[in-house]
């Protein structure tokens, strides 16, 4: 299986997925345009789209494909993502006989309370759950709601390749500098990203194993962090209140 991340809009991914035999699946296609461009370039068959979330930058090409391509569309329980064929839900799996693969669905409330991620084939397809170096917005769901989400995620293969949504790592990686200044995998990290983006390349897909060593919103638990937090608000002890901190504290961060 090939791996294709399509730039698109402003900072989002579509991710494009195929076979040496030429069939293709693409997960949260905001825009028609930069698939059928890839489906000519590489001579693909579009054989199914995945969707994790309702946000018009995951699913705005969607119907578009669907009707030109007369493909499924899986996408979670959520009358806002109207282009959905077939309603997903949490533990249940998806297999394709075109391009040959399977994937779990994993129920990720927090950006959205009917997000959803796909693991398979090696992969994590986020959406905009978690980000390298960072994690979506609580744009519906709470902060427990995506700790538990994160927690997850978190126990996945360390070799596990996320393919998240958005191009962040960049403005994520100063914030997670910010909280853990120190930490070496981080810097090493974050040098790593720099030479990607001055080469105009993409951040991604990163393995879990880096995000773990890296990313603060799944290091809650880790001494730095702990620390952090405790300077930022007291004692908070609680690990969703941690969370909760580092999260407010993104959403306000500029550099």
């Amino acid at each position: 299986m090939h791996l294709v991340p399509l730039p698109a809009l402003a900072d989002n991914y579509i991710w494009l997925l195929h076979d040496d035999a030429g069939h293709a699946l693409v997960v949260d296609p905001g825009d028609d345009a930069p698939v059928e461009q890839a489906l000519a370039t590489r001579k693909l068959q579009l054989r199914a789209i995945l969707l994790t979330h309702h946000h018009h930058d995951h699913v705005g090409g969607a119907l578009a494909l669907r009707q030109r391509h007369g493909v499924p569309v899986y996408a979670p329980e959520d009358a806002r993502i109207e282009a959905a064929t077939v309603r997903v839900r949490d533990g249940e799996r998806i297999t394709l006989s075109q391009p040959q693969a399977s994937f779990e669905v994993i129920a990720v409330p927090g950006h959205t309370l009917s997000h959803v991620a796909y693991l398979g084939e090696g992969l994590l397809l986020a959406g905009d759950t978690l980000f390298s170096l960072g994690c979506g917005r609580l744009f519906e769901g709470t902060p427990a709601q995506m700790l538990a989400s994160l927690d997850r995620l978190a126990t996945l293969p360390a070799n596990t390749l996320l393919c998240c949504g958005h191009e962040y790592t960049t403005a994520n990686g100063r914030f997670a500098r910010e909280v853990e200044p120190d930490n070496a995998a981080l810097s090493a990290r974050l040098r790593e990203v720099e030479t990607l983006r001055a080469r105009q390349h993409p951040t991604l897909p990163v393995s879990m194993a880096s995000e773990l060593a890296t990313n603060p919103f799944l290091r809650t638990d880790a001494p730095a962090v702990v620390d952090w937090c405790r300077r930022q608000s007291g004692d908070p002890a609680d690990r969703t209140t941690r969370f909760a901190t580092v999260r407010a504290a993104k959403d306000a961060f500029r550099a």
